[in-house]
């Protein structure tokens, strides 16, 4: 297993993940001057709670487009331009916030405008991450990714709340908007980005999002990690959403308290995340989701039963481990099921997942602590969560290495076509079998798995046909868009599918090799 500290080795990850963290810094000092000022604007518990769905809401809306721009274009550029704009964004807030001229609306805008800049930054950053280390040292990797968001939360809160209480409420504001300089210098002389292979025209962006949407529609590994990230998310959005009104209400503190509490969940993580690489060696990937979640839980609770500072900051520091072991396990079983060729639309699907959760989590729990209270709202999310944490264990995660999804570009060369005919469609594909008739029950099940396969690649449909004239022969033929879009198959052709072809053959009668052929539409000629 790889050190948990081997990708700092590698020159461009270690610089990008300190500017990162540094620009983190900012953020959460930004949230958490955000939500007490909204304290200040309009103390109520669902509008304190709205600026939490303000953050995350874009993400939910945006991140598939923007996962699908993350694989089309350039990804260094990409982070530079949104960067950019959210450095204007953040100095318009300070501005406004030092002038006294904020009000309710338009906080709730600008935070949303940078929840918009946030959505396009996350799958395109995930997505590069892969090309900056080798692949046996990925998890460790992600694991420094989330270990980094969570340095910064421990770092950025407290540093928040001292310096509302001694320079005023535009500082965090303020600090936000100057972090963004050391992320846009990184990412300028940064040269060594997007190792993008083959030569065919890249992709458009609404089809692009339908083939991430397809890919994830018949990836199983991808559905589980995002259903799963539903199951937790929402719950676990209760305590952040609440967290401001924990502080001040249920605590009788003031930001200071408030900003110590989001350091403690900072700190906990951290701590979790320098145990996680032990604790992986002992507990499988599932089991280690569970014990967070319900670890997670049990600090709920505590912090709405016990009314006490002390007792807070403990069950924040247990809330910033469960977080960790989670999100650290959801985001290595979304990495390693995604191919470099969708991996940003497949994370940008997750990330819609997880900020779904935590948007309409965070709008269910204000609007419901309206009703019940700020106590009783946590006690029920605990409980929730303590109850669907092990039924969820039905949907089950898998973490490999993620070499099954490397190019094998093995199949034989497509015809060539003439160029004005290459965007033409629909593509047909015929594959005609020679099926050993005792192995015929082996074949079938084969044939569901490759079914799947060519769906994930590209086509939106696949039938297996028995021409009625030829017995024992059988037809497999799949449907795409252009054939373009069949030149882009060949290129997304896996290791694993190598794999699941051979074991196709396998079942075949001797010497009866398979069949390939293309069909484009023909043109019918005037009579």
């Amino acid at each position: 297993m790889s050190s948990p500290l081997a990708p700092f080795g590698y020159r461009a990850f270690a610089i990008l993940w300190v500017a990162t963290v540094v620009s983190n810094v900012g953020t959460w000092m930004n949230d958490v001057g955000a939500a007490w000022l909204m304290t200040e604007l309009a103390p109520s518990p669902a509008l304190v709670a709205l600026v939490q769905t303000a953050t995350t809401l874009p993400v939910f809306l945006l991140a598939l487009p923007a996962g699908a721009i993350a694989d089309i274009v350039d990804r260094r550029k990409l982070l530079l331009l949104v960067n950019l704009l959210m450095a204007v964004t953040a100095s318009l807030m300070t501005i406004l916030v030092w002038s006294g001229a904020m009000t309710v609306e338009l906080l709730l805008l600008f935070t949303f405008l940078l929840g918009a800049g946030a959505a396009f930054i996350a799958p395109a950053w995930q997505a590069i991450v892969p090309g900056l280390v080798p692949r046996e040292a990925l998890p460790a990797a992600i694991s420094l990714n989330s270990v980094g968001i969570n340095v910064s939360r421990a770092i950025g809160p407290a540093l928040a709340g001292a310096l509302i209480v001694s320079v005023g409420l535009y500082a965090p504001f303020l600090v936000n908007a100057l972090s963004f300089i050391g992320i846009v210098l990184a990412l300028w002389f940064w040269r060594n980005a997007d190792s993008k292979t083959g030569t065919l025209p890249a992709e458009k962006l609404l089809p692009a999002m339908l083939a991430g949407l397809r890919y994830a529609s018949h990836s199983p590994p991808l559905k589980h990690t995002i259903l799963r990230a539903i199951t937790f998310f929402v719950f676990a959005s209760a305590y952040w959403a609440m967290l401001p009104l924990i502080a001040r209400d249920v605590l009788g503190g003031g930001s200071g308290l408030y900003g110590l509490l989001l350091g403690c969940v900072g700190v906990g993580a951290v701590s979790g995340a320098v145990a996680l690489p032990k604790l992986r060696r002992h507990l499988e990937i599932n089991r280690l989701v569970l014990l967070g979640s319900l670890g997670t839980a049990a600090a709920i609770a505590i912090m709405a039963s016990i009314p006490h500072p002390v007792a807070a900051a403990a069950a924040a520091l247990v809330a910033g481990s469960g977080w960790i072991a989670v999100l650290s396990s959801f985001n290595v079983s979304a990495q390693t099921a995604l191919p470099n060729w969708v991996r940003a639309r497949g994370l940008s699907l997750f990330l819609t997942a997880f900020f779904g959760a935590m948007s309409g989590g965070a709008l269910l729990w204000g609007l419901l602590a309206e009703e019940l209270g700020v106590a009783t709202t946590l006690l029920v999310a605990a409980a929730a969560m303590a109850v669907v944490a092990p039924l969820a264990l039905r949907i089950r995660l898998t973490a490999g290495d993620g070499s099954q999804h490397a190019a094998s570009l093995h199949w034989p060369a497509a015809p060539i076509v003439p160029e004005d005919v290459s965007q033409t469609g629909p593509v047909m594909v015929t594959v005609d079998y020679r099926v050993d008739p005792a192995k015929r029950a082996v074949f079938d099940q084969l044939m569901q798995r490759l079914r799947e396969s060519r769906l994930r690649d590209g086509a939106y449909s696949w039938q297996l046909y028995q021409p009625l004239e030829e017995e024992g022969l059988l037809r497999e033929a799949f449907m795409l868009g252009s054939w373009q879009d069949h030149l882009h198959q060949h290129e997304r052709v896996t290791e694993a599918e190598r794999s699941l072809q051979a074991e196709i053959r396998q079942q075949l009668l001797p010497g009866g090799d398979p069949v390939v052929r293309h069909h484009l539409p023909a043109r019918l000629t005037d009579s």
